[in-house]
């Protein structure tokens, strides 16, 4: 359902912080600014050692040149609220379209480095951790700035995105629960089937199988260094990280469902309440960027090797070079499959409950009875 098929049974409530985003959110991104700037200085200045990847730290002279877009970032926010000339507009709406991209791209560790603390292996680098931290502070505050900068070059209303007179304040128009499209259910779970290799195989070594010719011996030999956690839940045969992409997996489904927009009666005193839109749509932001492009990633990386143009990493843990291909080919799967549909779910989900101010709503009812 789209912005302007807002229901005529939606119901207006109180403004709250994160409805009034517009307000708060250009500075909010100026203060991040500052502060990655200052930080990524320091760092440099120091040589501290900041992983780019497990074996690759960031060069100083990238940390300046995050540093100095940090700053250029910071001072266009606050640009986005005053008006601007054309060639103003302009100069924002670049540095935001370099910006984004950038800061997201440095967020992409996130699920990885959730799993890690979650799983209680602890933090491998407390640095490397600040730093996609605040690349994902970075980038959330950036992309409600461009939002915001988008609307009002189109002459709408910051808040909703509606073209209605009145500044963007007052009750919004909450959407009634609904469920997402039969297309985009069919897209999301053909997607999430990419799942299905790459857990079925951990999940034969987990119960004592042997799988793409490892035995069920040398995966617990290779995860020998495990958590505590991790071991007792493999001991019942459930890998950690298939019950990270279960999570996900549940994510997706109160995206597409009713259930996701009003909770349901096993929520017990929450049953009937009305889901804050930002409660699922954050996490599934956060982690659809990552996984996709990690999915993406491995699902290029494990043709290409097999055939010779990449070179193939060298096979480890029990693994033939056929069988590390063939489980690299399954993580990527399963990886792109979970970023991509939650792409696509948060997608709906952000239509289905996107709320208009009063003044929008009570026009398309108006318009829709004549």
């Amino acid at each position: 359902m789209s912005v302007s098929e807002a229901p005529v049974g939606a119901r207006p409530g109180p403004e709250s912080w994160a409805q009034s985003w517009p307000r708060w959110a250009p500075s909010a991104a100026a203060t991040w600014g500052a502060l990655y700037a200052t930080v990524q200085l320091t760092w440099a200045v120091t040589g501290t050692t900041v992983p780019w990847t497990p074996g690759t730290p960031y060069a100083p002279v990238a940390q300046l040149l995050l540093a100095l877009l940090a700053v250029v970032a910071a001072a266009a926010c606050l640009a986005t609220a005053r008006p601007l000339t054309r060639a103003g507009a302009t100069a924002v709406t670049t540095v935001l379209a370099v910006a984004v991209p950038v800061f997201v791209a440095g967020m992409i560790s996130l699920p990885l480095q959730f799993v890690t603390l979650v799983s209680g292996s602890g933090v491998e680098s407390a640095t490397g951790l600040a730093h996609v931290l605040l690349d994902t502070a970075g980038a959330g505050l950036l992309v409600l700035t461009a939002a915001g900068h988008r609307r009002r070059l189109r002459g709408r209303c910051v808040r909703c995105g509606q073209a209605h007179r009145g500044v963007g304040a007052g009750p919004l128009l909450h959407p009634d629960a609904s469920t997402a499209s039969r297309r985009t259910r069919v897209a999301v779970y053909a997607l999430m089937c990419g799942i299905v290799p790459w857990a079925g195989v951990k999940t034969v070594w987990t119960l004592g199988g042997d799988a793409l010719g490892v035995t069920a011996e040398e995966w617990d030999r290779a995860n020998a260094a495990a958590p505590a956690s991790a071991r007792a839940l493999a001991s019942v045969g459930i890998d950690i990280t298939v019950l990270a992409a279960l999570l996900a997996i549940f994510l997706l489904l109160g995206l597409m469902h009713r259930w996701g927009m009003v909770f349901p009666r096993w929520t017990l005193f929450l049953s009937g309440r009305r889901v804050p839109r930002l409660l699922p749509l954050v996490p599934a932001w956060l982690t659809a960027a990552s996984l996709s492009v990690y999915g993406i990633g491995l699902t290029v990386y494990a043709p290409l090797t097999a055939v010779g143009v990449l070179p193939a990493i060298e096979p480890s843990g029990g693994f033939t070079r056929a069988g590390l291909t063939w489980m690299i080919a399954f993580g990527g799967l399963a990886f792109a499959g979970l970023g991509l549909g939650l792409v696509v779910a948060a997608r709906s989900y952000a239509s289905r409950t996107h709320p208009v101010c009063a003044v929008a709503g009570e026009r398309n009812r108006w318009t829709a009875a004549r």
